[in-house]
């Protein structure tokens, strides 16, 4: 094996390891809490900042500040809705813009080999925020089952 290859299982595995960390400790804990506050609300009033990478009328998107992968980018709606349970049949065009942002977000980002979108709805799922939100992860081999 050369030293790219090297480093490339070497980062693959601190990746594996440091997953494998976390999803002890949600499972000691009892798993991820939902924040009574918004911080997605608060990046959209520029309350807080954050490495915004698009922004239109219906949505941002910036990066995470805990990546899950070498790129992970969450896509949030302007418009808050709380959770995916929340969602009404007036959000359907919102829903279909933030996928169409993901594609455009993943080909500017050069994720042409495959990328990831996550969507947890509710405490159980992993949904820390309470706003919905896109994670758009790619960079690196995605595992399946996901969790």
């Amino acid at each position: 094996m050369g030293v790219k290859t090297n480093r490339t299982a070497w980062r693959s595995l601190m990746a594996i390891l440091k997953s494998a960390v976390v999803l002890l400790y949600l499972r000691l804990t009892g798993g991820p809490r939902m924040m009574t506050d918004n911080i997605f609300k608060k990046i959209i009033d520029r309350q807080i900042p954050a490495k915004i990478i698009h922004e239109d009328d219906q949505c941002l998107a910036f990066h995470d500040i805990h990546p899950q992968a070498p790129t992970h980018v969450l896509i949030i709606p302007k418009k808050v809705i709380r959770t995916h349970a929340d969602i009404a049949a007036e959000d359907q065009m919102l829903l279909g813009h933030l996928h169409l942002v993901a594609q455009t977000l993943a080909m500017q980002l050069g994720l042409t080999a495959g990328y990831r979108l996550v969507l947890n709805c509710q405490e159980q799922a992993g949904q820390t925020v309470p706003h919905l939100h896109l994670h758009l992860l790619g960079g690196r081999p995605m595992g399946w089952p996901p969790g």
